[in-house]
Order: C-alpha cells, then sequence, then structure tokens
C-alpha cells in the first residue's frame, strides 16, 4: 500500500509543476486590468503591406476570372 501513496505523491508534485504556469498566468490575468499581455493592437486595425497585397492579387484574379465568363 506504500507504493500507491507514494506514487500518489509523486504524480500529485508532477502535477503541481506542470500546471503552475497556468496558474501563475490565470492569476496575472485576473489581478491586473484583465489584460494580460498589456495594451495591444486590436487585429485587423492595422495596415499591412501583406493584406494590400494579397487584395490586389484576389481583386485582380476576380478581373481575370469576370474576363473569361
Amino acid at each position: 500500500m506504500g507504493e500507491v501513496t507514494e506514487l500518489f505523491v509523486v504524480m500529485l508534485m508532477v502535477a503541481t509543476f506542470a500546471f503552475a504556469p497556468l496558474g501563475y498566468f490565470i492569476y496575472k490575468f485576473t489581478k491586473e486590468t484583465d489584460k494580460p499581455f498589456g495594451e495591444i493592437e486590436p487585429h485587423g486595425d492595422s495596415p499591412s503591406v501583406v493584406n494590400d497585397f494579397a487584395e490586389k492579387v484576389i481583386k485582380f484574379v476576380q478581373g481575370l476570372i469576370s474576363k473569361k465568363s
């Protein structure tokens, strides 16, 4: 019966170390202004060269398809 207790204690320690970063993240998230990463820019609001290029390519392909139809 001692082996089961030892295994339980070891597994409890492993679980504690495995989930400690998650617990710390949750603690920080709920403690400070509900923003864990600070002030971040919302997605989609900033201009992007890649997005502009992709939009141009899509419009070009749509134009080619509409001319063929």
